[in-house]
């Protein structure tokens, strides 16, 4: 049986729990984050009014000249022989990009893919990845013969210079500006 003692001692201390959480202070309101509505809504906005300005067509020229740029500093610091250059031309031929076509309509091709049923969409997303693997494999492969050619000093400097590829000049890991880059050493403060 309980007493009237344990029972006003139940009772303070259920009281005092009570009082204690309603007691605390209310979390600070959170930042908007890039999930909330307004910053979803903000992306759409940008993005909108970025479809909507004419492009100036040049980007894929000049990705095309710092590709070619970076080709041609690998090439020098592989020093390649007379009997590499079929490799070398045959590896960078394999490894370009597709040819740049007519960008289509998103908007249409959007109301397309409305109109399909869940299976057909996933089908032509099936399809599509395929295109994707099938490159990437394509270009696997000339890699890995162009990297057979090579002697084993030249591999060293094929090695250090491929993992070079990715975000780079102040680019984070992922995107992030003025984060560190691949690769870099990020030394912990001391204390």
């Amino acid at each position: 049986m309980i007493s009237s003692r344990q029972r006003i001692l139940w009772a303070g201390l259920l009281a005092s729990a009570t009082f204690a959480a309603a007691a605390q202070t209310p979390p600070p309101p959170v930042a908007a984050s890039t999930n909330s509505p307004a910053a979803i809504t903000a992306v759409e906005q940008h993005r909108a009014s970025r479809a909507d300005q004419p492009r100036d067509g040049k980007s894929f020229e000049r990705m095309q000249e710092r590709r070619a740029k970076h080709l041609a500093d690998l090439k020098s610091k592989l020093r390649l022989d007379a009997s590499q250059q079929g490799a070398w031309s045959t590896f960078t031929t394999a490894i370009q990009p597709p040819p740049k076509g007519e960008r289509p309509d998103r908007a249409a091709m959007r109301a397309e893919f409305e109109k399909l049923t869940t299976p057909q969409r996933l089908d032509r997303m099936q399809a599509r990845q395929a295109e994707r693997t099938a490159l990437a494999t394509r270009r696997a492969e000339a890699t890995r013969t162009f990297y057979a050619s090579l002697r084993p000093e030249q591999q060293k400097t094929f090695d250090a210079e491929s993992m070079r590829f990715g975000p780079r000049d102040g680019h984070g890991p992922r995107g992030e500006h003025g984060g560190p880059r691949r690769g870099d050493q990020v030394s912990m403060p001391k204390g």
